[in-house]
């Protein structure tokens, strides 16, 4: 009889256990939207900080690789928009409607097809090139966040996650003129937002990552990266770390920014 009122009350406790979980899972979830998302450490974000129950949009012109690599549970829909375009912007907010988002993160951004290179030559860059670059790396995200102002003001506490770079820092020796610019403004664009959000309990943090093996996909592991001809660089699963600590903190934290370079980023 003991046992069996034992092995009785052991299954009534892993039930009431699933349960528990269930219901921890329904009022945890989460709306994220992450502009960049197709590959590189927006496709990193995009496969690594979502869990089960969450909802995702994804905003890229190419298709995210994450489709072809989803995590369990987590309900995707891709955007398919160029943010080049200012008009991206409306697009966007059309899709998303009025939902709530918990964490939006912009991670899109585009740099001179020579910039770290020798051949790099800003007096005989191309204006358009340049416009471009501006254009995702600052000037469309400024639309796009002002354009979902409502939504993240929806949820009780919201984060927002811009990316910006290690050359976006100053005294970074970074020869890429149009694409330094707009890393700078994006720092710019995260500390003023800060400001105007704060009363509102949405957190405004500003990334600025040094080498990362952009190349190599998040779903394929760290040990891809090691054992590449790029084993210097950083591999996406530490933007993923670090982006996860700030999202873990509790409403009376915000981290205004984190530079992180590689080790081998010597100069910084």
């Amino acid at each position: 009889m003991r046992a069996e009122i034992s092995e009785e009350s052991t299954i009534e406790n892993t039930n009431n256990e699933l349960k528990q979980k269930e219901q921890a899972e329904t009022m945890t979830s989460r709306n994220f939207l992450i502009y960049g998302a197709s590959r590189g450490i927006g496709g990193g974000f995009s496969a690594g900080l979502p869990n089960a129950g969450d909802h995702v949009w994804l905003v890229s012109r190419s298709q995210p690789e994450v489709l072809d690599h989803p995590t369990d549970g987590v309900t995707y829909e891709w955007i398919a928009a160029d943010l080049s375009q200012v008009e991206s912007a409306e697009l966007v907010a059309e899709a998303v409607g009025n939902a709530p988002i918990d964490v939006l993160i912009y991670n899109a951004g585009l740099w001179e097809k020579t910039g770290w290179t020798p051949a790099y030559d800003f007096a005989t860059n191309s204006p358009e090139e340049n416009t471009a670059i501006m254009a995702v790396g600052l000037t469309v995200a400024v639309h796009c966040l002002q354009r979902l102002i409502p939504n993240v003001l929806a949820p009780d506490r919201a984060n927002i996650i811009l990316t910006s770079s290690i050359n976006g820092v100053d005294n970074n020796g970074a020869r890429a003129v149009a694409y330094s610019a707009a890393k700078f403004g994006m720092r710019g664009v995260a500390h003023a937002l800060r400001e105007e959000l704060r009363a509102h309990n949405v957190a405004v943090t500003v990334l600025n990552p040094g080498a990362v093996a952009n190349h190599i996909s998040y779903h394929l592991g760290d040990d891809a990266v090691f054992n590449s001809g790029d084993a210097d660089s950083m591999p996406i699963s530490d933007m993923v770390k670090l982006i996860e600590a700030v999202l873990s903190l509790s409403p009376n934290a915000c981290v205004k920014e984190i530079t992180v370079p590689a080790m081998s980023d010597v100069g910084i």
